[in-house]
């Protein structure tokens, strides 16, 4: 699947988990430089560089280092669609999935095979997603049984958090 190809006719493919590394620095940075990006994502201040992408990688590290779990690089059909994963967050393992806008319509098929994971790993009883304000479609979270949990500030942004019991 090139950069600009459509998803696959059912939407379905063999999706991949895979450490952040194996993707070159350039296919993250240029996903995270997209300006459509910044719509739903709060935090994100601006183009990335190669800073932005060593600071990310570090950061993203930390967490795989301290829990033994956290995000990965995102494949289907073997071509990078996005990245996310698992964190810990205080008590919470929270859930992030940040795909590339033309691969938005795998979100779902993405969750329901980390949430296998999750479910499959005695450590996470629930998962939270963060969520910002202006993501206004939520039927598939509410679907999947995941309920309102307040709002929440981080690093300066208001999430909205919603929780799936994973036990």
């Amino acid at each position: 699947m090139s950069e600009n190809a459509a998803l696959p006719p059912s939407g379905i493919c063999d999706i991949a988990f895979v450490p952040l590394e194996t993707i070159a620095p350039d296919d993250i940075i240029a996903h995270m430089s997209d300006p459509r990006m910044a719509t739903h994502m709060p935090l994100l201040d601006g183009p990335w560089d190669q800073d932005s992408y060593q600071q990310f990688m570090a950061h993203k590290s930390q967490y795989w280092q301290r829990d033994g779990l956290g995000h990965w690089v995102i494949l289907c059909d073997g071509d990078y669609v996005g990245w996310g994963g698992f964190q810990k967050e205080g008590e919470d393992w929270d859930y992030g999935l940040v795909l590339r806008p033309q691969n938005f319509g795998l979100g779902m098929v993405i969750t329901r095979k980390a949430l296998d994971l999750a479910r499959s790993d005695r450590r996470i009883s629930s998962v939270t997603f963060l969520l910002p304000p202006t993501r206004t479609k939520l039927g598939a979270l509410k679907r999947m049984g995941a309920v309102f949990d307040g709002q929440v500030s981080h690093e300066g942004a208001v999430f909205l958090k919603y929780r799936l019991d994973t036990a």
